[in-house]
């Protein structure tokens, strides 16, 4: 009931926030992938809490455990499962969370739902989730970059109002990786630094836009009509927590343009490929990968959760002022970044092996 994602790569994450553990089912995954835990805990560490003064100061190793679908350092074909055990849960700092709503939070949704919620640290809607996205994604983009070499990066584009100056077709892990906002910008990542180290002072939070590049993708990936490539993204990635906008291409600011203008003209390169002369499109047209590269943001909220007094109401519907507390990110957006990249490459890798299974059957 909404836990899994995809057709043939297929992943059901399962755990709460304040539960024994956390992790992912991996099913679909084609068998004799060399695969070594080392892998998957390097994406995990970069999604990791307690980073940084910009992250939240929960302390998990967020140590990963192989526990099916690997031997001898290659996969079987068969279900991977993931395990990452919680190790410094604190319960009790969200004990006045279990008859009280948190605004802009779960709480209330959830209680409408199921008539019943796991009040500590959010369950299910707490971002601690996602670590299975990314432990699966770690899977995926091995898969993509072993057969089509493909590349998947996410940085922070902007956070509040100060805006970064990234060339997409540019950007490199190392740029992304140099500081702890994992924006490639460093004048502007040592301005949106100070500026979410002031709220976070303040108890306060902020929010802000993550870009994404896709390079190297196959022609070929999506399919018409429920399943443009563009859509399924938009889907992954708003499925991520605190997610509320997404682009990909020109975007909102094709709005602007004429059709002239906006068009993508197509040339034969050296090589004799179809290429297009510029990018608007963002890798996609007719909900298919033309081959070039795919670009896409990501808009994400100020964090829910903040130590400032707020009004709200209890389950009884009973006025109250809350003042949450619990450890937070002031900023979702440095651990956003590998949750965005996990997501794509889940999208990018699900309609790799559907195009190999309807599309290349005669070769």
């Amino acid at each position: 009931m909404g836990n899994t994602f995809g057709h043939l790569f297929r992943v059901t994450t399962f755990g709460e926030s304040h539960g024994g553990a956390v992790g992912v089912v991996v099913d679909g995954c084609p068998p004799r992938l060399p695969l070594e835990v080392a892998e998957i805990q390097a994406e995990l560490d970069r999604r990791r809490p307690g980073q940084s003064k910009i992250t939240t100061p929960r302390q998990e190793l967020d140590r990963c455990e192989i526990l099916s679908g690997v031997f001898e350092g290659q996969t079987l074909g068969t279900p991977i499962l993931l395990l990452v055990k919680n190790q410094d849960a604190r319960s009790q700092d969200y004990q006045e969370m279990a008859s009280t709503f948190r605004p802009s939070h779960a709480d209330a949704t959830y209680q409408a739902k199921y008539g019943i919620r796991n009040w500590q640290g959010g369950g299910r809607a707490s971002a601690r989730e996602t670590i299975g996205r990314v432990a699966a994604g770690a899977i995926a983009k091995k898969i993509l970059r072993q057969v089509a070499g493909t590349e998947i990066l996410a940085y922070v584009e902007r956070v509040k109002d100060v805006q970064a100056c990234v060339d997409p077709e540019r950007v490199t892990l190392a740029e992304i990786e140099s500081n702890i906002l994992r924006c490639p910008d460093p004048e502007m990542a040592a301005q949106a630094i100070d500026l979410i180290d002031t709220y976070r002072k303040e108890g306060n939070s902020v929010g802000g836009v993550v870009g994404c590049v896709a390079r190297s993708v196959p022609v070929g990936l999506g399919a018409p009509v429920f399943d443009k490539l563009e859509a399924d993204l938009a889907k992954a990635v708003m499925s991520l927590p605190a997610s509320k906008g997404f682009e990909i291409g020109s975007g909102f600011a094709g709005t602007m343009l004429t059709g002239r203008e906006h068009n993508d003209e197509f040339y034969r390169d050296e090589q004799g490929r179809i290429r297009t002369r510029t990018n608007r499109s963002g890798g996609i047209q007719g909900g298919i990968s033309n081959g070039e590269t795919i670009y896409l943001r990501v808009a994400f909220k100020p964090t829910a959760t903040i130590l400032q007094p707020q009004a709200t109401v209890t389950q009884d519907a009973e006025e109250v002022v809350l003042t949450p507390r619990g450890r937070h990110d002031p900023c979702v957006l440095p651990r956003a970044v590998p949750m965005v990249e996990a997501m794509v490459a889940l999208v990018l890798c699900d309609h790799l092996l559907r195009h190999q299974a309807q599309c290349r059957i005669w070769e």
